[in-house]
């Protein structure tokens, strides 16, 4: 008899070998209909895949992460095979699920348009019709590249070639079409009916600039055509929103032709960017840091001695100056070590905190850059934290909680992972399990909810990252916690303890909101520009009714100046009502209006960009009341 072990730890026991489809059906018809995939034993497989001896079983739907995979991994597979209808001569590449849907790469002489993909999108909805059996088979390694030679399929020759000699090389056939693919698949191409193909964009082949440039065509799709419909309002809605369209928009940045990856924050972008950095030191100096500058370009024999050099080499950007090798650098806790090491240490000094917003540049490939979000410089909001072995656990829960409360300020909820050791490290095992058992405790002891990412921490150490989930429900990491073993040894970094013999310190590195650009970036998206006062570009925006009332304007504008707010005033020839939509389109917080009735009565008539008309308040009455919305950032931050 063979024991399946199942999700809710219950055992189904079957006489012989049985398909996975076969035990979905075995506990219930309607989730037979509904599974679309499976693990055993923690591998991912296909409905077909025969369990053959005991094993643990977990069956997924659509609505599982593993479910949409595979859903979108088989939408990938139709796509190629209604491109060789409809273009004979395409080549395939590579054809991926990936997060909310799926693309392929093709090397074609022909250009397709955005217009094309309807008619590449209905040939889809007819190979779903068709329902197709989507059946695995494999080949030998010789008759794999043999197949790929005589269908033209040149960038499948240069994959086979690559795998090793006796490793399974599996392919799956719909109908008229095959491909080379580990899988898994639905059974059939019938499931794949709500599909929508989205945009086609260049894409080099493996990345690599020094390749051809390839035409990927990226699409999505669900089970269900409302699904498909939400998901698209969700997309129009985030192209409203795009960071790039608004920044251009609302002047706050651009990049520039001559600086690809390379930001230029105009006036009301560094207004947006110095507040948030104002709202970041007052933080930290309240949970008692320092605050730190370190040199840009330090040389090489600092990178090798942090390991970066031979780590991290691809991503640095390196010059020589007097015949010796430096790097502009990509990280800030190289030149954190060298502070810590400028004068010695001893026990009381712990917890030692040590904040700085470093600018750190990175190689990003062309093809990788988007606006803010992907950059090759930026502002890091570091942090590195010196103590003693048994203040781990206190100091990673008290870096959480500050974390939190920053985020709860600009209304974010957030997801935790903690990631582990990767295979590229630095350490001892022993090293590695007791940094992994201190981040892993901090998060238990504070009773937030995580999920492990095996292998993806740092060279250096294990981290915790924080995932915030915007106001359109996308995630983007943010801050991370990593705890550090490796760099205090290899900088021989040292403490006095009690016992008045050296020891060695713990470190912690620590961002809150990672690079300062891209979490502009997504503030500018998460409120589509109309930012709460407290960091809007222009906080206040006068409109006199006439050119006589300039001169109260200007009186307004030094009383709102004199306490700390950012105020314009539009003293162009133009009549009021465009005044109002102008600062509208700017997405400006508070307009006032001022006319005869104001200068007489000392007074200004308030339009809120949220709230609409607000009538007639004193000077000091508006003032008060801005001034108190600026201070009190929890209470009027708003999705």
């Amino acid at each position: 008899m063979i024991k399946v072990t199942l999700k809710d730890g219950s055992i189904k026991e079957f006489e012989g070998k049985v398909s996975v489809l076969d035990i979905a059906k075995s506990i219930s018809e309607g989730l037979a209909r509904a599974v679309v995939a499976a693990s055993v034993n923690g591998e991912t497989v296909g409905l077909d895949y025969e369990v053959c001896e005991d094993c643990e079983l977990n069956l997924y739907k659509f609505d599982d992460e593993e479910g949409k995979d595979v859903f979108r991994h088989t939408s990938a597979h139709m796509l190629a095979q209604a491109l060789k209808r409809l273009y004979p001569g395409v080549k395939l590449a590579i054809g991926p699920s990936i997060e909310n849907g799926f693309y392929y790469d093709i090397d074609l002489d022909h250009r397709i348009t955005e217009e094309e993909l309807a008619k590449i999108e209905a040939e889809m909805k007819k190979i779903a019709k068709e329902d197709l059996k989507i059946e695995r088979y494999e080949l030998s390694k010789e008759d794999a590249l043999k197949w790929a030679k005589e269908n033209g399929e040149d960038y499948k020759v240069e994959l086979i070639e690559e795998l090793p000699e006796g490793e399974v090389i599996s392919f799956y056939k719909q109908g008229d079409f095959a491909d080379l693919c580990r899988g898994p698949h639905l059974p059939s191409t019938k499931k794949v009916k709500a599909v929508k193909l989205l945009s086609v964009a260049g894409a080099y082949w493996r990345g690599d600039e020094k390749n051809k440039m390839l035409q990927r065509i990226y699409g999505t799709s669900f089970e269900k055509n409302k699904d498909l419909e939400a998901y698209l309002h969700l997309m129009e809605e985030a192209k409203k929103r795009d960071h790039r369209k608004l920044g251009k928009e609302l002047e706050l940045f651009f990049i520039p032709e001559e600086g690809p990856g390379f930001p230029l924050f105009m006036p009301k972008g560094m207004q947006l960017k110095n507040a948030l950095l104002d709202f970041w030191r007052q933080v930290h100096r309240e949970d008692n840091y320092v605050e730190i500058e370190t040199p840009i370009i330090l040389n090489r024999h600092l990178w090798e001695t942090s390991g970066h050099w031979y780590h991290y080499k691809e991503n640095m950007y390196t010059v020589k100056i007097d015949e010796q090798d430096f790097a502009i650098k990509p990280m800030n806790c190289p030149g954190g070590m060298l502070y810590y090491k400028s004068k010695p240490h001893s026990y009381r000094d712990f917890p030692m905190r040590v904040a700085e917003l470093g600018r750190v540049h990175r190689h990003e490939l062309s093809g990788a850059l988007h606006g803010l979000m992907r950059v090759r410089a930026f502002t890091q909001d570091d942090a590195h934290i010196f103590m003693l072995p048994e203040q781990i656990k206190d100091e990673i829960k008290d870096v959480v909680r500050l974390i939190d409360s920053v985020y709860k300020v600009f209304g974010f909820q957030y997801g935790v992972e903690l990631s582990t050791r990767p295979e590229d490290s630095m350490g001892t095992d022993e090293e590695w399990e007791i940094a992994e058992n201190g981040l892993r405790e901090a998060l238990e002891e504070l009773g937030l909810a995580y999920e492990i990412n095996e292998g993806d921490g740092a060279f250096y150490g294990p981290k915790i990252d924080f995932h915030l989930r915007d106001c359109l429900g996308r995630t983007w990491q943010c801050g991370t916690i990593q705890l550090d073993m490796q760099l205090p040894q290899r900088f021989d970094a040292t403490y006095i303890g009690q016992d008045g013999e050296k020891h060695r310190p713990v470190m912690i590195h620590r961002v809150l909101l990672g690079s300062i650009e891209r979490f502009i970036g997504i503030l500018i998206e998460h409120y589509a520009g109309k930012f709460p006062v407290w960091i809007a570009p222009t906080q206040v925006k006068i409109l006199p009714i006439s050119d006589k009332f300039n001169a109260y304007a200007q009186e307004v504008k030094d009383a709102l100046f004199a306490k700390g707010l950012r105020v314009e005033i539009d003293d162009r020839a133009e009549k009021i009502g465009f005044k109002i939509r102008e600062a509208q389109l700017e997405k400006v917080p508070y307009m006032l209006v001022v006319g005869e009735k104001e200068v007489e009565g000392n007074a200004v008539s308030v339009r809120s960009r949220d709230k609409g008309e607000m009538g007639s308040l004193s000077v000091d009455e508006f003032v008060a009341m801005v001034c108190k919305e600026v201070e009190d950032k929890v209470n009027v931050i708003q999705n």
